[in-house]
C-alpha cells in the first residue's frame, strides 16, 4: 500500500486523541478472506483472540476504512504502519515461523511431484492437496492458532491490538490475491520458489549465446574472381540446429514494440524448423491451438510458460494441462484431452472394462475411479488420471488398455 497522509480534517479537536471516525459507505461491511486459504489465517488469528474478540471487530473496522498505511510482507514477517486515534501512526509488526533449508526441500519435492500445482500457483491457486501432502510430511504451510506473533508500538496490552488485528485481516487479502504471499511468508520468495523448481525439472534448453555476425565478401572482389571460383556444393544439414547468429546481433527499434527476445524465439523456432525439412523430415501443418501448445510443452516448469499462457489469454492451469499431454503423445493426446466423448469398438472397450474394478463406460472411455482410459480413432488407448478434478494424460499411449496399467 502507499503511504497516506495521517488524518487531519476529522478532528474536531487538537487533542492527541480525538477518536476515529466510523467506516463508511460501501467498503464498510466488506468481509476478509474470500479464498479458503484466506479463511484459514483468519481463523488461526480469531483462535488466538478468543480471550478478546473485542478487539477483532475494531481492527476489521481499521482494515476496512483504510487505517494501515503501509504493508510489506517479508520471509517470515509482515512490516506495517496503522494510523490510529493519535497523530503519530504506529508500527506493526506480525510474524509466522519459516522453514529451514532442509523443510524447504521437502515442500519443493511434494510441489514438483505435479505440474499442476506449480500451475494453479501461478493461476492464484492454492490446492488443498498441497497443503494436505506438505502437512503428511510434518510441515503446516498455513499457520495454527499459536504461531501468528503480533507486536505494536501502542500501548494496548492486548494481543493482538486492534492496529495488530487490522493487518491481519489485510494479510488475508494479500493471501487471497496471491498464494505465494504465504508461501513467502515460509520464507521463499516467487522468483527464489520457481528458480528451485525449475532447477529440480532440469533446463528446458540450452541458452542462446550471440555471436559476431561475420562481414562477408564484397561483391566486387567476388566477382573479380569469378573465373577462379568453382561452384559450391550443395551444403548438407548441420547436425544440430543453430539460432541464426544475424537475429541475435540486431536489437528491434523501440518503435516497433518488438522485445528482442521475441524476436531470437521466432527466428530460432523457424530455423529448427527450416533444419527438420532440410533433414528429411515431414511436417503437418499445426493448428493455432496445436502451435501453442507446441510452444508451451518446451515451457513446462519454467515461469516463462504463465507469460506465454497470459498473451494467448489462457488460463496458466490449462495450458500446462494440454501442454503435458503434448510432450507424451503429440496432437494425438492433446486431441484425446481436447475432443468430446465419441463412439467407439465396444469389444474393445468391453475388454478394457474387465480389466478395471467397477468400471463405467461412456462413448469411449472407461472410468474407474480416478482412472479413465479412452480409445481414439488413431486406435490407441490413452490414460488419464484425476488430478484437481481435471483428467490430466499421464501416460504414452499404447495399442492395448493393460499397457497402461
Amino acid at each position: 500500500m502507499n503511504e497516506r497522509v495521517p488524518w487531519q480534517g476529522w478532528r474536531r479537536d487538537k487533542s492527541e486523541d480525538a477518536g476515529l471516525p466510523a467506516a463508511k459507505g460501501p467498503g464498510s461491511r466488506r468481509p476478509f478472506g474470500a479464498t479458503w486459504w484466506g479463511r484459514a489465517w483468519l481463523e488461526a488469528l480469531e483462535q488466538r483472540a478468543r480471550l478478546d474478540p473485542n478487539r477483532l471487530a475494531r481492527g476489521r473496522s481499521y482494515a476496512r476504512r483504510g487505517s494501515v498505511l503501509e504493508l510489506t510482507v517479508t520471509p517470515g514477517e509482515v512490516e506495517a504502519v496503522v494510523q490510529g486515534s493519535r497523530a503519530a501512526p504506529y508500527q506493526v509488526t506480525v510474524r509466522i515461523r519459516a522453514f529451514s533449508g532442509a523443510e524447504w526441500d521437502a515442500v519443493l519435492a511434494i510441489v514438483s511431484e505435479q505440474i499442476g500445482r506449480v500451475a494453479a500457483l501461478l493461476d492464484g491457486e492454492l490446492p488443498p492437496e498441497v497443503v494436505d501432502d506438505v502437512q503428511a510430511a510434518g510441515l503446516e504451510l498455513l499457520p495454527g492458532a499459536g504461531e501468528i506473533r503480533t507486536s505494536c508500538s501502542c500501548p494496548d496490552f492486548a494481543v493482538p491490538c486492534k492496529h495488530s488485528a487490522a493487518v491481519c485481516y489485510l494479510i488475508a487479502d494479500a493471501l487471497d490475491n496471491d498464494p505465494f504471499a504465504l508461501l513467502l511468508l515460509r520464507g521463499r520468495s516467487k522468483d527464489d520458489l520457481l528458480g528451485a523448481l525449475r532447477s529440480r525439472r532440469g533446463p528446458v534448453g540450452d541458452a542462446v549465446v550471440a555471436k559476431p555476425v561475420s562481414a562477408g565478401v564484397l561483391a566486387r572482389a567476388a566477382f573479380a574472381e569469378r573465373s577462379q571460383v568453382a561452384l559450391p556444393a550443395v551444403p548438407r544439414p548441420l547436425r544440430a540446429p543453430r539460432p541464426p547468429a544475424a537475429v541475435q546481433a540486431l536489437e528491434p527499434p523501440r518503435a516497433t514494440g518488438i522485445e528482442a527476445r521475441d524476436l531470437v524465439a521466432l527466428a530460432t523456432e523457424a530455423a529448427h524448423q527450416a533444419w527438420s525439412l532440410a533433414s528429411g523430415a515431414t511436417a503437418e501443418p499445426l493448428t493455432f491451438q496445436q502451435d501453442l501448445v507446441r510452444r508451451a510443452s518446451a515451457l513446462l516448469g519454467t515461469p516463462e510458460l504463465a507469460e506465454l499462457a497470459h498473451r494467448a489469454d489462457v488460463p496458466a492451469r490449462q495450458l500446462t494441462s494440454w501442454a503435458a499431454a503434448w510432450r507424451l503423445a503429440g496432437p494425438g493426446g492433446l486431441a484425446a484431452t481436447l475432443d468430446p466423448p465419441t463412439s467407439a469398438d465396444p469389444e474393445s472397450l468391453a475388454e478394457a472394462a474387465r480389466l478395471l474394478p467397477h468400471p463405467h463406460t461412456e462413448a469411449n472411455r472407461v472410468t474407474s475411479g480416478k482412472l479413465q482410459l479412452r480409445l481414439m480413432p488413431d486406435n490407441l488407448w490413452y490414460r488419464f488420471d484425476q488430478h484437481f478434478n481435471d483428467w490430466t494424460l499421464t501416460r504414452p499411449p499404447t495399442p492395448t488398455p493393460h499397457s497402461l496399467l
